[in-house]
Order: C-alpha cells, then sequence, then structure tokens
C-alpha cells in the first residue's frame, strides 16, 4: 500500500487536473453553502482496501442520542495504517493549498488532532440530524471553515439512504442531497449557516467514510460568532426541533461560562 506521500500526490493531482471545474462548483453555491465534490479521488485499489480494512463499529464509538446514531473514531493507531496514511494525506499542505486556492481561502491549516474528525461508520438506521458544527478548534484559537468528507463504501446506492444533506435554506426548509458514492470526495463550508445532515440508512451495510476540518484565523463570514454544536429537527418534526433548540441553548449558556466547555472532547487523536 502506498505512503501518505504517494497518496497525497494523487489527491493533488485528481484536484489539479479538474481544478477549474471545482472553482467553478464552490463559486455557484458559496453564497448560500459553498460546496464542491470529486468522483474516483485515488486509484479504485486504494479505495476499496480502506473499506477493506475500515474497523467494524464494535471497535468505534457510538454516538447515539435524539441528535445522531453513528460510530466514530479518531484514535487511529488502533486501526489499520492505510486508514492513516489516507486521512493525513489530506493534511499535506500542497493539498491543503489547493483546495484553499479552490474555496478563495488564504489561511487553512488542517488539524493534526483530528478533532471531531477520524472515520466514521453508519449501519442501518444511523442518521445525524441537521445541525451546525461547533464554529472553532478545541481551543477557541481558529475558525472551523471546511469539512473533507471521503466516502469508501463500493457500490453505495442511492436507496441505500446514509446521504449528505446540504440545507442551504435552513432546516426548515428543502435539502440538497449529495450522495455517498465510492471514492468521491466532498468539500463544505462550515459557518453560522451551513446546515447539513445525513439521512438515515436504510440497509443492513455499513457506509464508511474518511473525514478531516480545516480551521483559519478568519471566519468564513463576516458576522459569524461562536457558537457550539447546533442540532435541529427535520422540518416535519415539531417536538425534536424544540427540544434540539433547547438543547443548544442550555449548552450555549454553559460555553458562555466555562469556555472550553465542561469536559474535553474526547473525539481527538491522542498520539
Amino acid at each position: 500500500m502506498p505512503k501518505t506521500e504517494d497518496v497525497s500526490n494523487l489527491i493533488y493531482n485528481k484536484i489539479y487536473s479538474e481544478k477549474a471545474n471545482l472553482i467553478e462548483q464552490f463559486k455557484n453555491s458559496k453564497e448560500k453553502i459553498g460546496f464542491f465534490y470529486i468522483d474516483d479521488l485515488l486509484p479504485k485499489e486504494i479505495a476499496e482496501a480502506c473499506f477493506k480494512v475500515f474497523p467494524k463499529s464494535s471497535e468505534m464509538r457510538c454516538l447515539k442520542s435524539l441528535r445522531e446514531f453513528k460510530y466514530v473514531s479518531a484514535q487511529m493507531d488502533k486501526h489499520h495504517k492505510l486508514l492513516e496514511d489516507v486521512l493525513y494525506a489530506f493534511q499535506d499542505k500542497k493539498v491543503v493549498d489547493i483546495i484553499g486556492e479552490i474555496c478563495s481561502i488564504n489561511s487553512l491549516y488542517a488539524d493534526e488532532s483530528l478533532y471531531a474528525g477520524g472515520i466514521s461508520l453508519m449501519a442501518q438506521n444511523n442518521f445525524l440530524h441537521p445541525h451546525l458544527d461547533n464554529s472553532h478548534d478545541a481551543e477557541r484559537l481558529r475558525w472551523r471553515v471546511l469539512n473533507l468528507l471521503y466516502y469508501v463504501t463500493p457500490n453505495w446506492e442511492t436507496e441505500n439512504g446514509g446521504h449528505l444533506e446540504l440545507w442551504p435554506n435552513g432546516p426548515k426548509k428543502e435539502a440538497v442531497t449529495i450522495e455517498s458514492k465510492f471514492n468521491r470526495l466532498v468539500v463544505m463550508a462550515t459557518h453560522d449557516l451551513s446546515w447539513h445532515s445525513v439521512n438515515k440508512v436504510t440497509v443492513d451495510k455499513s457506509r464508511c467514510c474518511l473525514s478531516n476540518y480545516y480551521f483559519s484565523e478568519s471566519p468564513l463570514r463576516e458576522k459569524d460568532k461562536f457558537h457550539v454544536t447546533k442540532f435541529r429537527g427535520r422540518p416535519e418534526d415539531t417536538f425534536t426541533n424544540f427540544v434540539l433548540d433547547l438543547d443548544s441553548k442550555v449548552r450555549m449558556l454553559l460555553r458562555k461560562v466555562f469556555k472550553k466547555g465542561v469536559r474535553k472532547n474526547p473525539h481527538v487523536y491522542k498520539k
């Protein structure tokens, strides 16, 4: 299997070859939630190998609540080295820089600690309700500005669910669905209007994803303010909306008192 540097070269070359199209994608969506996606990112055999060595859900941390139901891990030394190599390939400076050029972001930084990143698995009935990501890094020094999602489950079909949804007009309106296709990279902006979710997985299979966040010294939107992760229910679910809205307000009040949270987020890579 290739090393991190080899994988980063492959990623860079693929992105570079489609740079003009990706700039256009992001530009056309930037007014609401900027995003682009690119298919066949890596040679098929590398993407398939990532799936083959992906850990089982029992080897990952389960997040189950009214907000979400999924499995995650950031402690990459507990898993196959290939997954770590591919994850960190996205943190190579040339990859970070070219994505910054596509999105017109000057100061852009990868996150070695994988704060809220790493790997995730969604099995049957797993979901992620509409939400806004936490605005900052763990120390509240930099703004979270881009979310990178790389999908590695072969033959993942539309009817399987488990697809990324963007809500450009807010979680009470209609969503735009971006399918979690095999060997697809999705890059989306994160700011105080970038509501997104994952619809429910409907089949007895695992949708596997490698994710990174990029941070910046400045927010993408001038009016952005610090906020915790905010969840909402789907438009038709009034009760869930009420409960999750109250939950977000309570957690935001706590963060005004405890600037770095009541407890540290355990979802980081402790090397």
